[in-house]
């Protein structure tokens, strides 16, 4: 009986035990479904821990948006600090705003405005320069920061804009060869064999020297070919006197016949010279007029050839074929493919002559960027295996474009007393567009593309008051020369001003965040 009674209450337990997390079950999914329904109807927000406890929130002074209180966010109410008045666009030097024709937009003080003026006016007219939007807004936007130390901890750092010298300039493609007008490519007028060589590779010449002699056996029938007319023609002559001496007995057939024979006799003279000179051969020096056949043999047996060597050959021993090489100008030979006993033809090369101390820079310039070539440009021709630089003036302009490369070729002409630059050098070639020997710089860092328009980010004039909102605000510029170190600027901006170098690019993401939205052509909605 006891087992029994035991097993009852045992399973009366169980029961209620199942009853009650069922209950359980139902009172959890019933809070739930009204959590979900009262999150989704309040947005799922959390109650601030004040409203727990049924006690009114007080008002959180703080801008979520520019990330400063709320009730000193000139962003957001600018009665805390006016904006200054505007000016709108400047289309003479293509920002709004603009300090250089309105300087008391900065509240810098700065001497000599016209001169400054004057000369950013040139620089923006020589070239055609990078435009800024004239409808964007964002150089409305003035980014505040919370405190001094705020903008410490964000690593941003100022610097002064300064003047300093610059130089705007194109870059091309160039080379080293030699001036084409004071090289002399030279080769023998008529095939033979080369009987000597006098000068080698790397020699200097002058105008007149031998190189080589040529053993041809055209020259030798061009000599023979100039003695038989010679006496042909003296022979011919003193016939023609003979007949007109006698007079009437001399049938008039007869004395036409003798003078037609001493005109055909003193062509073939002349064209027998001609060929001599055609060869090279001097013939000026030499009056056919009267000379005999043996003197003129002598005279011509080493026609050609300077009298130290010529005295130096054997009349009898020696061929009268041999025609001299000379060389036409003063210079070194630098190249010679020719040696004793070879076999030559008028075709092939043997010396090379030139003018080493001549020689031309040619430049491969782009398409678009022909325009701004002139006729004695400066150019600056840097090595690229030796870091110097050489200066010379562009001295002719293609006009026409490469067919293959589409670049315009120009040359300059380049001095080099000393020797010291190779032909067929290549490098860089900087052509000089303007100088100035005061132009407006920042950092490189400073400037940022902001997706329409080149801006700077100025600091306040009044930044280090104690009581001052910390703020930056944003400049559109016109930029100009660019170095490693440095970037002109050509508007925006005046001498002394303030501008953010170390943590621009951080102001740039905060105003190109702030920008969405409000009107911008270049982010978005207009």
């Amino acid at each position: 009986m006891p087992e029994i009674t035991d097993s009852k209450k045992t399973g009366a337990f169980e029961a209620r035990h199942s009853i009650t997390e069922k209950i359980v079950l139902v009172l959890v999914l019933l809070s739930l479904g009204t959590l979900a329904y009262g999150g989704h109807r309040m947005g799922w927000k959390v109650s601030k821990f004040s409203s727990l406890w049924n006690q009114t929130p007080e008002k959180e002074d703080w801008c979520e948006m520019h990330h400063v209180k709320e009730s000193a966010c000139i962003e957001c109410d600018p009665k805390i600090l006016p904006k200054p008045k505007e000016f709108g666009w400047c289309a003479r030097h293509g920002v709004p705003e603009c300090p250089l024709c309105n300087p008391e937009t900065t509240g810098v003080a700065v001497k000599d405005l016209d001169k400054i003026t004057q000369r950013m006016d040139l620089g923006l007219n020589s070239k055609e320069r990078v435009t800024n939007n004239p409808i964007c807004k964002t150089h409305q936007r003035r980014i505040q920061f919370a405190s001094l130390e705020e903008v410490e901890k964000a690593g941003i750092t100022v610097e002064p804009t300064w003047t300093a010298p610059m130089t705007e300039f194109l870059s091309a493609p160039a080379e080293i060869i030699f001036d084409q007008t004071k090289v002399a490519h030279l080769a023998a007028r008529s095939s033979g064999t080369v009987w000597r060589v006098m000068k080698h590779l790397g020699e200097n010449v002058k105008p007149g020297e031998m190189l080589a002699l040529i053993d041809s056996i055209e020259v030798g029938k061009a000599k023979s070919d100039l003695l038989q007319m010679v006496a042909l023609s003296q022979l011919r002559t003193l016939t023609l006197g003979r007949l007109r001496a006698a007079g009437q007995a001399t049938p008039f057939a007869t004395l036409e016949e003798a003078e037609s024979s001493l005109k055909e006799s003193t062509i073939k003279l002349n064209t027998a010279r001609q060929t001599l000179v055609n060869l090279g051969l001097p013939m000026d020096t030499i009056n056919l007029q009267g000379i005999t056949t043996d003197i003129l043999e002598n005279k011509i047996h080493f026609l050609g050839i300077p009298g130290e060597i010529a005295v130096t050959l054997d009349p009898a021993k020696t061929t009268r074929n041999l025609l001299p090489l000379v060389s036409p100008i003063d210079g070194v030979i630098v190249s010679r493919e020719v040696v004793a006993g070879e076999v030559v033809d008028a075709n092939k090369i043997l010396f090379e002559v030139v003018d080493t101390k001549r020689k031309w820079m040619t430049l491969d310039v782009k398409s678009e960027d022909s325009q701004l070539l002139h006729i004695g440009q400066k150019v600056l021709f840097q090595d690229n295996q030796a870091l110097r630089e050489l200066e010379c003036k562009i001295s002719w302009i293609s006009t026409q474009a490469d067919l293959k490369t589409r670049t315009v070729k120009a040359r300059a002409n380049l001095n080099d007393e000393d020797g010291k630059m190779r032909a067929n050098t290549f490098g860089t070639g900087k052509i000089i567009l303007r100088e100035e020997p005061r132009a407006l710089c920042v950092p490189r860092d400073c400037v940022q593309w902001d997706g329409c328009c080149n801006v700077v980010f100025v600091r306040d004039v009044n930044f280090l008051n104690p009581d001052a909102p910390k703020f930056f605000t944003v400049r559109k510029v016109r930029i100009g020369a660019k170095d490693d170190r440095q970037i002109e600027i050509l508007a925006g901006l005046l001498p002394g001003e303030l501008v953010v170098k170390q943590g621009s690019g951080l102001l740039l993401s905060e105003l190109l965040k702030g920008s969405l939205g409000e009107g911008c052509a270049c982010h978005g909605k207009k």
